[in-house]
């Protein structure tokens, strides 16, 4: 199991070069006019983790298999978008269908790419892509609070309960404020997801900057980390222009390019990282002759939802979680190793996973 984040910005700050450079394709036209992405182009990355490798050595294992990450690259939203202006009920559709928003703020200048605003600041870029969000989540639960107050006096139960989620996110969107940050409980929470609301979804502002502050930021970048913690939402800075260098070289000279810049890992290594904490997110490991695998499930899964992230028969028929904590594994050498140590545990539906574990399933159907 994996997730996907759409990328989305105003036209002409990024995110078509970062796009590509992160899948590695030309899928994505990127070219210097709006609207040069006219369908959502969708592209699935492997996640690097160095843990994945030290376990396949230790394990022998004849093949390594990352769990892995989607970008879905969605055209750029302008002022209006809400009300259908460019292509914009379209895109606000694309976006729905996302588990979480990268959104691509311009902090560069650069006198050959044209700014459909006029000017470099991404605190108004995205303020004005957060309002259309916010507009279009305004006007589709208006209509859902008016049917489920219907339903609500005719008795319905579902009805209520959804009226008790939504007339607290139509008070927040009324007051300018994104759905994601209402308040609610773990059952409510489900409720919210239900409701597919635009503004419920984590954000991860992407502060594309210019080549020379591709290590440290700039002044724009830093007030977009500024706005980011304001709002409780998350923030890295990247540069597109050395994604799209970087994607080109071969893996032995990634290092070497990296590290003449300043910098210790891609931009790619800090989306993921950060986008895993954004979902809350965490990686546990089947490591075997034939092959090392990687998986993602969500923090606080129990052992049986891990077993389904391989395969639903290993859920509906789970009986038992064989459990190697990761520290274990690499200090001992082998799973041989940690059962003589008697460091394997035998787990059971109710065992959380833990990130890091090595688990083996016993299923039966």
């Amino acid at each position: 199991m994996g997730f996907n984040c759409g990328i989305v910005g105003l036209p002409n700050v990024g995110k078509s070069t970062l796009f590509n450079a992160l899948t590695e394709t030309a899928a994505a036209a990127a070219a210097n006019y709006p609207f040069c992405t006219i369908e959502p182009n969708v592209g699935r990355v492997p996640v690097p983790d160095p843990r994945l490798d030290i376990l396949a050595k230790l394990g022998k294992s004849q093949k390594i298999v990352p769990t892995s990450l989607e970008f879905v690259d969605i055209a750029g939203l302008v002022r209006g978008a809400s009300k259908g202006e460019g292509l914009g009920n379209q895109f606000l559709a694309n976006i729905r269908e996302v588990d979480a928003i990268v959104h691509v703020l311009r902090c560069f200048e650069s006198g050959d790419i044209t700014h459909v605003e006029g000017s470099i600041d991404p605190i108004r870029d995205a303020e004005t892509v957060e309002t259309e969000l916010m507009l279009a989540d305004l006007d589709s639960l208006e209509r859902r609070v008016n049917a489920d107050q219907k339903k609500a006096r005719g008795g319905e139960k579902e009805a209520k309960e959804r009226l008790a989620v939504s007339e607290r996110v139509l008070e927040a969107l009324r007051n300018g404020k994104p759905a994601r940050t209402v308040k609610v409980s773990e059952e409510e929470r489900k409720i919210l997801k239900g409701l597919q609301l635009l503004t419920s979804k984590p954000v991860l502002y992407a502060a594309n900057v210019e080549e020379a502050s591709a290590a440290k930021g700039n002044a724009t970048s830093a007030r977009v980390e500024a706005m980011a913690k304001e709002q409780g939402a998350a923030s890295v800075v990247i540069s597109a222009a050395i994604e799209a260098e970087v994607a080109q070289l071969a893996s032995e000279e990634r290092t070497a390019f990296l590290a003449d810049l300043g910098l210790e890992e891609t931009g790619l290594a800090r989306v993921i990282r950060a986008g895993h904490g954004l979902l809350d997110l965490i990686t546990f490991f089947t490591v075997g002759p034939k092959e090392a695998h990687a998986w993602t499930v969500r923090n606080g899964a129990k052992a049986p939802e891990a077993a389904g992230a391989i395969h639903t028969d290993f859920e509906r028929g789970f009986i038992r979680a064989e459990t190697i904590a990761y520290d274990d594994f690499v200090a001992l050498g082998s799973e041989q190793a940690v059962k003589d140590a008697g460091k394997m545990r035998v787990e059971g539906a109710d065992y959380v996973v833990k990130d890091g574990d090595i688990l083996h399933f016993r299923f039966n159907v």
